[in-house]
This record gives C-alpha cells, sequence and structure tokens, in this order.
C-alpha cells in the first residue's frame, strides 16, 4: 500500500486523476416497469388525463433515448472485457498507467521490479513450461501405446497430473481449493466460469478431466494428439462444432460411460475479466447428466488473470502471465446440480451461474459474451418494440372499454 499512497499523493501534487473505470452507482436506478415509467413521463410533460391519452405520444421518446444514454455511460457488458483496473498498485504497468515515475523511491522500486521479474522470474518459468509441456507430448504418447485398461488409465492419469503441476508452477500460481468432497466425479459435466486458459490447468492440477475442444494446427495440435492417445479427450473439426446434435451426441456417450473422466466446460464461450459471469451456453445442459459447478476466482493484486484476446495473442499473453508477480486464486468445488422436473436447459443453465456467480463474489449478467466480438441480437430490439406495443394496445382497449 506505500506504493499506492505514494501515488495517490502524488497525482494530487500533479492535479492528475486517478481512473477508476469500476466505481459503482454511476447511475442511480430503480427497478421499474416500461409502462411505468413512461406513464411518470406523460404525466409530468401533460396535464392532459392518462386514461384519455392516444396510443402514442412524442414525449414517449425520452424513454427510449434515456435509456439509450445510460447504457452507454453505465455499460455493463464491455467493461467486461477489459482488464480490471486496481485502485492499488502492484507495481505492474498494467495499473494505474504513467504513475510508476511520481518519486525517485518510486522509481526504483519499480525498476527493480521489473529486473527481477523478467530477468529471473521470466526465464525459470519459461524453462518450467517447456519441461511441463515437452513431458505431457512424450509420456501421453507413450502411455498410448499401452492396452486399453486400469494400469493406461492410472498411468494417463499420474502424468496428467504431474504435468499440469509443473506448468502451474511455471506460473508461479498459488490456488486455495475448497470444498473438495463436490469434486467432480466420472459420469458427469464440470462447469465452471472462464477468466483465462489457464483455468485448464489451475482445474487440472487437482484433478483429471476430459477436454472439449476444437481440433487446432501447430504445437497445439501436436499436444491435443498426444493426449487424446492416452485419454478419452472430446476434440472437434471446425466443421463439426457447428453441428449441434453432433457434439450433443459425443457428450452423451462420453458421460454415458461411468468409467471416463468428468468434461470440463467452460460454458460463456469467452474470457471474461474476473468481475462478472455471463450467459452459459445452454448446449452442456441438454444432456441430462449430473453437473458440477465450480467457481474460480482470481487476485488481481498480484497478476491480472484475464485473456483480452483482441488486443494479445496467446504467446503475448503467456509472457505477460509469466513476468508477473504470481497468479493467485481461490477455487471453490459446488455441491453437484441436476435439472429439476419441469425445468428447461436455459433454466437450468441460469441456476447453475447464479450458484457460480454467488459463491464467487461475482456479478451474475444475462447478456451473451459472444458481445465480445459481435453486434446485439435484434431479438433484444424487438423485445422492447414488443413491449412499448402490448402497452400501447392496452391502453387502447382500456380507452374503448370506457
Amino acid at each position: 500500500m506505500w506504493a499506492t499512497h505514494r501515488i495517490e499523493r502524488g497525482a494530487k501534487d500533479n492535479n492528475h486523476l486517478l481512473y477508476k473505470p469500476y466505481s459503482n452507482a454511476i447511475i442511480a436506478k430503480e427497478p421499474t416497469s416500461l409502462e411505468e415509467e413512461i406513464k411518470e413521463i406523460r404525466r409530468s410533460g401533460s396535464n392532459r388525463d392518462l386514461d384519455h391519452a392516444s396510443e402514442f405520444e412524442m414525449s414517449d421518446i425520452f424513454y427510449f433515448c434515456r435509456q439509450g444514454v445510460e447504457s452507454i455511460m453505465d455499460d455493463e457488458v464491455t467493461k467486461r472485457f477489459s482488464a480490471e483496473e486496481l485502485e492499488s498498485w502492484n507495481l505492474l504497468t498494467r495499473s494505474n498507467y504513467n504513475f510508476q515515475h511520481i518519486s525517485l523511491r518510486l522509481t526504483v522500486l519499480w525498476g527493480l521490479g521489473v529486473v527481477i521479474r523478467y530477468g529471473f522470474l521470466l526465464p525459470l518459468r519459461v524453462t518450467l513450461a517447456f519441461t511441463g509441456v515437452g513431458l505431457l507430448v512424450v509420456l501421453t504418447s507413450i502411455i498410448g501405446f499401452l492396452p486399453n485398461g486400469r494400469m493406461k488409465n492410472f498411468l494417463s492419469e499420474q502424468v496428467h497430473l504431474m504435468c499440469y503441476r509443473i506448468c502451474v508452477r511455471a506460473l508461479t500460481a498459488i490456488i486455495t481449493y475448497h470444498d473438495s468432497e463436490n469434486k467432480p466425479k466420472n459420469g458427469g459435466i464440470c462447469v465452471a466460469n472462464h477468466t483465462s486458459p489457464i483455468d485448464v490447468i489451475i482445474l487440472a492440477s487437482d484433478g483429471c478431466y476430459a477436454m472439449v475442444g476444437q481440433i487446432h494446427g501447430g504445437l497445439m495440435g501436436v499436444i491435443q494428439k498426444s493426449m487424446v492417445k492416452a485419454c478419452p479427450h472430446i476434440w472437434f473439426e471446425r466443421s463439426e462444432v457447428k453441428d449441434r446434435h453432433l457434439v450433443a451426441k459425443r457428450l452423451s456417450d462420453h458421460v454415458e460411460d461411468k468409467t471416463k473422466l468428468p468434461i470440463l466446460i467452460f460454458p460463456e464461450g469467452t474470457c471474461i475479466n474476473n468481475t462478472s459471469v455471463m450467459m452459459f451456453k445452454k448446449g452442456s445442459f441438454e444432456i441430462g447428466s449430473t453437473v458440477y459447478p465450480v467457481a474460480i476466482k482470481y487476485d488481481p493484486r498480484f497478476g491480472d488473470a484475464f485473456w483480452n484476446s483482441s488486443q494479445f495473442g496467446m504467446v503475448n499473453y503467456l509472457l505477460r502471465m509469466m513476468s508477473s508477480w504470481a497468479i493467485v486464486c481461490s477455487v471453490w468445488y459446488l455441491p453437484p446440480m441436476t435439472r429439476e422436473e419441469g425445468e428447461d436447459a436455459v433454466q437450468f443453465a441460469n441456476r447453475v451461474k447464479a450458484a457460480i456467480a454467488r459463491q464467487g463474489g461475482l456479478v451474475d449478467l444475462l447478456w451473451d459474451g459472444g458481445l465480445k466480438r459481435g453486434k446485439v441480437k435484434d431479438t433484444f430490439k424487438e423485445e422492447q418494440q414488443k413491449l412499448y406495443s402490448k402497452m400501447l394496445v392496452g391502453t387502447q382497449e382500456d380507452r374503448s372499454r370506457s
């Protein structure tokens, strides 16, 4: 906190403003319906009796204009795709930009940190990472020649755990696991919120999972091919990913075999910045298997685990991770959940998402993470249009009755 106090004092002396984009209460709102708000606007802008109002008034547009301005100013979606800004400085340039040179002592301290992180920690971590990945490829390829059976499964699990734990050391990850009695079991599906690609090794270093994903080329493709020889992971071709029925069929076949490892899935489909949980895709909740929710929460004071794929490539991101001080996180294994009678896949997904958000101290959002790269679907606009039309029709019917 000493560095933070120096920053705040220097910012005050130099008339700088510390930027805190995640401060709350930008706009104070009370939950009200569209009809109630429009009636209030009409009441304040007209002396006429609302019961005899026409179907449409020009003042109605102020409601939609205000909603649009509020959405721009207090956008709860876009800010989930940028790194979380810290109020306290952790000697990394990602937080409180341009404030590390306020004082000579602070500059020296920051420079010493750079030397330690890049001169000592980074080379050591890169060496550990190559060792872990190299052992994973070589040992899983060798195990792939063994006949299927208990011995092969046992060796595969031990190799996966060993290699993932070496990779965790490459990040200097300090992980606290809670409620281990709820760890996913064979024949189930493990779902977790998604902040970073390293979520996989964070979870896999404490237990083995069957991975699900698209087949890649290059080094990632070599790793995938070697892994699937030792363990029945589920890899899809690019053309198969869009076939929902094929994906569901392969997932169902996997969970029906109680000898196979639990499937690890991140239903958000994209990385969110460790502050929220966004909409879960319903596909993994249609299978009817037991779902094991897991909440992952990173401590941003020591290193930023969020991967902004729009700004950093995978190699650049991993170098930033390995040059941070440490990756500190907590993992909570929640009690297993199943679909209730009369509950559809979307409702089940939302119930699981709410449980994860509540346990991890995250904001539960209904928005689709696909908005990171796409536009808002027309259905959202049509929903507001239908609500307004319904209100007008109701007003017209009430007037005709009177």
